[in-house]
């Protein structure tokens, strides 16, 4: 996640408790079909960044004709993704009324993808990180949720401009990024669509998602 993230998370904290009490109510999508037992499990990892979480998943295990955009980085062990306001999160600098235009009015998202190779636990060395073990199928479901959340034109969605760093891209993104649809609540759509049932109205902050999520798997760290 880029550097304002953290501030980012501070101001938007403070707009959740004045705005909705912490009284956050609505329907919650439907979890995807559980992990068979007679399917191989695919580790994927989440790891929690302080007011981010990111999104681990193993690129080799992506499944051919799904995701294209992921063939971009075919020498990577590991892609890293996240959603968020198109504005904010291109923005080397951020401040109260950017936040405030986020939380507030829905604007235009974007997928963040990035990648690394060697352990997970070797790249994010001070970070908690929780392995969930989706089965095969499962898996499959939610890198099609990945796949289904870029916009495109053609066959592959075009990246946006040049991101802070040369290993990552900043996609064109469906849906609104807003109060009640913040990064952590995507990351739970999507944890959602492979099958684990955690609730993207109650992960609209990290310690939230990172809290339902540890019960789900193994921590690494």
């Amino acid at each position: 996640m880029p550097r304002p993230a953290m501030k980012y998370g501070v101001w938007l904290l403070l707009l959740v408790v004045v705005l909705c009490g912490g009284a956050c109510v609505g329907p919650i999508e439907k979890p995807g079909p559980a992990a068979g037992a007679d399917e191989p499990a695919v580790p994927i990892f989440l790891v929690n960044q302080g007011w981010h979480t990111d999104l681990v998943i193993p690129r080799a295990d992506i499944p051919k004709g799904i995701w294209p955009e992921s063939e971009e980085f075919a020498e990577a062990d590991y892609l890293v993704i996240g959603w968020g306001d198109r504005d904010f999160y291109q923005s080397p600098e951020v401040g109260f009324w950017m936040t405030l235009k986020a939380a507030l009015w829905p604007t235009a998202s974007v997928l963040h993808v990035t990648h690394f190779n060697g352990p997970v636990k070797t790249h994010y060395s001070a970070s908690e990180i929780i392995e969930l073990k989706p089965s095969a199928g499962a898996f499959r479901n939610l890198c099609r949720y990945i796949h289904d959340s870029y916009q495109r034109a053609g066959a592959r969605a075009v990246p946006l401009a040049p991101d802070y760093y040369p290993t990552s891209r900043f996609y064109p993104a469906h849906e609104s990024f807003h109060l009640f649809r913040t990064c952590n609540a995507w990351t739970a759509s999507a944890l959602r669509a492979a099958g684990f049932s955690v609730s993207p109205l109650s992960a609209l902050f990290s310690s939230s998602l990172m809290s339902e999520v540890r019960a789900l798997g193994k921590p690494v760290r």
